[in-house]
């Protein structure tokens, strides 16, 4: 009762303000068209303008009341169709992985275009067409894909390569790859599919500038990295040699070379064979003094003696070698050599002999055969002839020989002969 007497109240003193401002501001509203006119007070005219506004207020929400339904029927469908297309996705994906491809690509063929995701509808059905052997029909889904997604050219892309592939198709791969690469500068699935690439069509050159982007991206593991890198590098410098005016090409591969592999021994005799073939032995005989003042291996001593640089030189660092490394066979045989090339043939004999001393070795035995033999001592060069044989025997693999075969297994010369 209160609050309606407030109400009463405050509506009369509105009421009473309102009949004061109409009685102490006159005025009018004059509105003219052509030569019809029509004038009223301005307090009517207010009135009316007022009455319109809400006239028209609730014309256009009964218009959108009636206009509402149908919009909202276009949105349940299309949220219906959305629905079913993505459980039909979902079925064509699940046929995907369960090798039911023919199905599959059906499948999220007919439920791309109502999908929110037609990508990943084309790219399966891509996947699922190629599975089949249909490469002209993987290749239209794929087109289809670019055609319904803006800004998916990466991501075709790299289906495109994967595809390739796994056709055997490597030049086309690694052709798309490349414009991925120039226009997605160390994308991480880029550069994986490059590592495979490369490997499967041995482009060794393309591999070793590829190792450090994977290794910054950390794409690779170290071991791996180390076990590509020497490949790729031993890979190379066998092919560049070959040929021994590409002895500039080499040097280069070994200034490129990262510092770790200039201390592999493999690599090092390599490089060292690629020199020498070029008629290079110095620059040759220092890389293998450097190498084996830093890291001592048997291949290299043996190698240093092969070379044909400065004999009595050699001979003398060897020497200085051996006071360290007295009991070392394969320096002791290096020794030997240098010796006969000095013309040291007593020297040559006793080094050699010492090395047979510390490991016997058909390789020694044969150099001491040969020399025993240009000595004149032929009863010692046939011992260690047969010695050298001996060892070599050792080393092969057990077959089968005539002795062990029985005599039924014996060829019966005389009735050869009588048949003769």
């Amino acid at each position: 009762m209160r609050k309606l007497i407030l109400l009463l109240v405050a509506g009369l003193a509105v009421g009473a303000l309102f009949g004061h401002l109409m009685m102490s501001v006159p005025g009018y509203w004059l509105i003219r068209v052509g030569e019809t006119s029509v004038q009223t007070s301005f307090w009517f005219g207010l009135i009316l303008l007022l009455a319109a506004f809400i006239v028209v207020h609730f014309a256009l929400r009964l218009l959108t009341g009636i206009l509402r339904p149908v919009g909202r029927f276009r949105t349940w469908n299309s949220r219906a169709r959305n629905r079913r297309a993505m459980k039909r996705t979902v079925r064509g994906l699940v046929a995907l992985t369960e090798g039911r491809w023919k199905k599959a690509e059906k499948t999220l063929v007919h439920a791309a275009n109502d999908s929110s995701t037609p990508l990943v509808n084309y790219l399966s059905a891509a996947l699922a067409a190629h599975y089949q052997g249909n490469h002209t029909k993987s290749q239209e889904h794929l087109n289809q894909a670019q055609l319904t997604t803006e800004g998916a050219d990466t991501a075709i892309g790299l289906m495109q390569a994967q595809l390739m592939i796994d056709r055997q198709q490597p030049e086309e791969a690694l052709a798309i790859l490349n414009r991925l690469d120039r226009k997605l500068s160390d994308h991480p699935q880029v550069l994986k599919l490059l590592k495979q690439v490369h490997l499967s069509v041995n482009d060794w050159e393309g591999l070793r500038w590829l190792l450090p982007r994977l290794a910054a991206q950390k794409l690779i593991a170290q071991q791996e990295r180390e076990q590509l890198e020497f490949k790729a590098y031993r890979e190379l410098i066998l092919f560049e040699a070959k040929n021994p005016g590409n002895i500039e090409r080499v040097r280069g591969l070994w200034a490129d070379m990262p510092e770790y592999l200039r201390g592999n021994t493999e690599l090092v005799v390599l490089y060292t064979d690629a020199l020498v073939q070029s008629n290079e032995e110095s620059i040759a005989e220092r890389l293998l003094n450097h190498s084996l003042d830093h890291h001592w291996d048997a291949r290299l001593v043996k190698r240093y003696g092969l070379l044909n640089v400065h004999a009595a030189r050699q001979l003398t660092k060897t020497e200085k070698w051996l006071q360290e490394r007295p009991n070392d066979p394969e320096l002791l045989l290096t020794c030997g050599r240098l010796s006969l090339r000095t013309g040291k043939w007593e020297k040559a004999l006793e080094y050699f002999e010492a090395s047979q001393r510390q490991r016997p070795n058909g390789e020694v035995c044969a150099e001491l055969a040969r020399l025993y033999a240009s000595l004149g001592e032929h009863n010692k060069s046939q011992l260690y002839y047969r010695h050298s044989v001996e060892m070599l025997a050792q080393s092969l693999p057990s077959l089968p020989q005539p002795s062990d075969a029985s005599d039924s297994q014996k060829p019966d010369t005389k009735a050869t002969t009588k048949r003769a």
